[in-house]
């Protein structure tokens, strides 16, 4: 007796995983079904939903590889700006390293560093060449935060959009049971079934929103503290450089002529 529930217990333990996957075909074939029959609001509610999904990656994978390439690319810049002994030799090379935002501070600096004495000595101005470097990290900034207030909207209104298809859907769902009469669980349950699908479409488009601006925020802070700490260095290295430049010498003086009603002794 002992052997033979054993094998009747490992004979139930083979068939498990077979029987096991006949519920999640039939989830699945059920999910497609409710979504098949599901009125016309909700349906267009789900469209507009997959719409702003499809959107918001587009978003968030664009905004991450180009911030990948503006932090590699500006990595190597500044590496450059230091083996650097001169602005000029940096200037050359300067749109090499174009997806970085440290280029357009550097470049800002750099010609208002010029117009004040051409690139030589003590800048007249120290103060406008800050007010330069916040211009361009301000700037800079704003180019890289371009659509990032979409990934906000879409985090914030997509759950909303969803519980608006479940509750048009749930109230479509009892005034069909009152036309029909029917108040049983069996009759309720598919329309309630159809109607909460939206709410999880609006859940399902909402989180990576959410994750994806709070990482993309994460690193704009970081391209922010970056672009004031580089320009706060190349000042630091005008002045140093300026500091470390011979004065120009003196041009010879011009002997005086020796006035001959004069005595010498």
């Amino acid at each position: 007796m002992p052997f033979l529930s054993l094998l009747t217990f490992l004979l139930q333990d083979e068939s498990a995983p077979a029987q096991a996957a006949t519920p999640i075909a039939q989830n699945s074939s059920a999910l497609g079904e409710m979504i098949h029959n599901s009125g016309p609001v909700a349906f267009a509610t789900l469209v507009l939903l997959l719409a702003a999904s499809i959107f918001s990656w587009t978003i968030i994978l664009s905004k991450w590889s180009y911030f990948r390439r503006a932090r590699t690319q500006g990595i190597r810049f500044v590496r450059a700006f230091r083996k650097s002994s001169r602005l000029s030799e940096v200037a050359a090379v300067a749109d090499q390293f174009k997806p970085s935002p440290l280029v357009a501070v550097f470049t800002e600096i750099n010609d208002e560093y010029h117009r004040q004495n051409a690139g030589r000595g003590l800048p007249r101005n120290p103060q406008a060449l800050e007010r330069a470097a916040q211009t361009a990290s301000s700037e800079a900034l704003t180019a890289l935060e371009q659509r990032m207030t979409w990934l906000a909207t879409i985090a914030a209104v997509a759950p909303f959009i969803g519980l608006f298809g479940t509750v048009w859907g749930i109230i479509d769902a009892f005034h069909g049971l009152g036309a029909a009469g029917a108040a049983t669980l069996r009759a309720v349950a598919p329309g309630i079934s159809e109607a909460l699908i939206t709410t999880a479409a609006g859940l399902v488009v909402a989180i990576p929103a959410v994750i994806g601006y709070n990482q993309l925020t994460a690193q704009l802070r970081d391209f922010g503290g970056r672009m004031d700490d580089f320009g706060r260095e190349l000042l630091n290295a005008i002045e140093n450089a300026a500091m470390l430049t011979p004065p120009a010498a003196a041009p010879p003086a011009t002997p005086v002529p020796e006035d001959p009603r004069r005595r010498s002794y």
